[in-house]
């Protein structure tokens, strides 16, 4: 029966050949290929949109809104042992919050240097998890008042990388097709931002949606 089967997949070979067809890959196959795939080290672009605000501003009373800022950088995978991969990134992200005050409105907006360092688990090919420490760099921040008559902002205040957090970090990623990939994070700040006359006590919570762009 092996003698036989050989034979007629060499001739199933042959007649596709002939004809300049190419054969179709067996499904069996493509998954394979699939898997292979998560063997190779990638480096990428990612880059997309986030809704932050905060928790524990002030105090308890204290309620903030989301605004909505951006972020961008670079990716990188590193395969240890299926399904687990090593996910370090640097990025670019702008956050901040929005509150109500008796005076008026108030907007803060500051700009970070996040440096996530994620374990990836890919659950099936085509999904993955991701969860992590994330380092927090703040780069600058301006603070906006609007009273309903007029709206002021503060000079931008500009950091001498003496600001730093840990936040911790919870997301999915799906797969579009071989290069591009769908991905969604959640990120709260570990430590509180203490007062300062530039930045009130805060932790932030980001929710990020956007793209990742995969190289091999």
């Amino acid at each position: 029966m092996a003698v036989v089967g050989s034979a007629s997949a060499q001739r199933y070979d042959r007649r596709y050949q002939r004809r300049g067809v190419r054969r179709p890959v067996p499904v069996q196959e493509r998954y394979d290929r699939r898997q292979n795939d998560f063997w190779q080290p990638k480096v990428g672009l990612a880059g997309g949109v986030n809704f932050s605000n905060t928790v524990d501003a002030y105090n308890s009373d204290y309620s903030t809104s989301t605004i909505a800022g951006w972020h961008a950088g670079l990716t990188f995978e590193v395969p240890i042992a299926y399904p687990l991969s090593f996910a370090p990134e640097i990025l670019f992200s702008q956050k901040g919050y929005k509150a109500e005050t008796v005076d008026g409105t108030f907007k803060q907006r500051t700009n970070y240097v996040d440096i996530p360092l994620l374990a990836k688990f890919r659950l099936v090919p085509g999904f993955n998890f991701v969860i992590g420490p994330q380092l927090t760099f703040i780069t600058s921040t301006r603070n906006t008042y609007d009273n309903g008559f007029n709206s002021v902002s503060e000079p931008e205040y500009t950091y001498r990388g003496d600001k730093s957090y840990i936040s911790g970090v919870i997301g999915v990623g799906i797969d579009l097709n071989r290069n591009v990939e769908l991905r969604g994070r959640y990120a709260i700040d570990l430590d509180k931002n203490y007062s300062n006359s530039a930045a009130p006590d805060y932790r932030n919570q980001v929710f990020q949606l956007g793209l990742g762009f995969k190289f091999q």
